[in-house]
């Protein structure tokens, strides 16, 4: 008797009935790029479709993202040269340029779930997630900086902060941070497995925030490294993460699925602006279609372990998965 797996291939509602992996709008977050000017807009040539924002356009965009059932936006603010400096003393003021977003978002949208990036290079002056002595990026001066950027986002409102600089120690200085401050319902989603990647330049270019000299290969991981990536897992579960990132998404898959099985806390992907961008650029030369090879692609996210998506495309993912039969 012939054996045919096909049986359950053979209509739209078998297929539906029997799939292993789900993907939704549920599971996305959206990024967002905020600039000053409330409603200014400025196109972001690498990442077609994307642009700075202003804060009033960023509640318009988020409003859109929670009616096509997009939960959540995570937030990256672009700063002029003249607000940044060595300690990245802008990512503590209170009305910083991040924090009034953060609260313009909860007044507004309060069920939204606001994630805020917490890191030293949008504000720095070197272009560095650390602190900056001679040719050096120092670890332990870094953690109070961290700490200290992590309570006033929690102060402005923001529901998850995400430790993106891969310092060592940098989330158990955050948690006793938010604790004493009073935020211990303020959640960590903690970058643990961050590679120094090639796909990263869209982003640096819609933040002008490239190191200013040497590269991040002295804290951020080893491309070649998995391994090192499930003592990262453990490090940052102990210390008191919330949420796990891997970073970038589609070239780490196998990292996606060691880390998925290696601890019980949720797993996020960031599916990154070169990842992104070449999407985009393929299907604008015809080369493919955008919006299956985007939803195929966050479905082998979703396949390798990931409970939750940062991506760009977010919003075309989501009509596209509302369209769909």
């Amino acid at each position: 008797m012939p054996i045919r797996p096909r049986r359950n291939r053979i209509s739209a509602g078998i297929r539906g009935l029997v799939r292993e992996t789900r993907l939704s709008a549920q599971h996305l977050v959206l990024p967002l790029f905020v600039q000053e000017g409330p409603q200014s807009a400025t196109p972001i040539a690498s990442m077609p479709g994307c642009a700075r924002l202003g804060i009033e356009r960023i509640v318009q965009v988020a409003r859109e993202a929670l009616a096509l059932g997009v939960p959540a936006v995570a937030l990256f603010p672009a700063l002029e040269d003249a607000r940044k400096s060595p300690r990245a003393d802008e990512s503590v003021n209170p009305e910083g340029l991040l924090q009034r977003t953060v609260r313009a978002l909860k007044a507004a949208l309060p069920q939204l779930v606001v994630i805020t990036d917490v890191a030293m290079d949008p504000y720095s002056s070197d272009g560095h997630d650390g602190l900056v002595r001679g040719d050096e990026i120092v670890n332990d001066e870094t953690l109070p900086i961290l700490a200290a950027m992590a309570v006033a986002q929690a102060r402005a409102g923001a529901d998850v902060v995400a430790p993106s600089d891969m310092m060592d120690g940098r989330v158990g200085a955050i948690r006793a941070a938010l604790d004493a401050a009073g935020f211990t319902g303020t959640g960590i989603c903690s970058y643990c497995v961050k590679y120094a990647s090639a796909f990263y330049g869209p982003f640096r270019d819609a933040l002008d925030s490239a190191p200013r000299a040497g590269d991040k290969k002295t804290y951020q991981m080893d491309p070649a490294n998995v391994r090192e990536a499930l003592r990262e897992v453990a490090l940052d579960e102990a210390e008191g993460a919330d949420w796990l990132m891997v970073k970038p998404g589609l070239p780490y898959l196998d990292v996606v699925r060691a880390v998925r099985d290696a601890t019980a806390l949720p797993v996020a992907v960031y599916h990154v602006s070169g990842e992104y961008a070449m999407l985009k650029a393929a299907a604008a030369n015809g080369w493919l279609d955008y919006e299956r090879c985007l939803l195929e692609s966050l479905l082998a996210m979703r396949r390798a372990g990931a409970d939750l998506i940062f991506t760009y495309g977010a919003l075309d993912a989501a009509r596209a998965l509302a369209r769909a039969p």
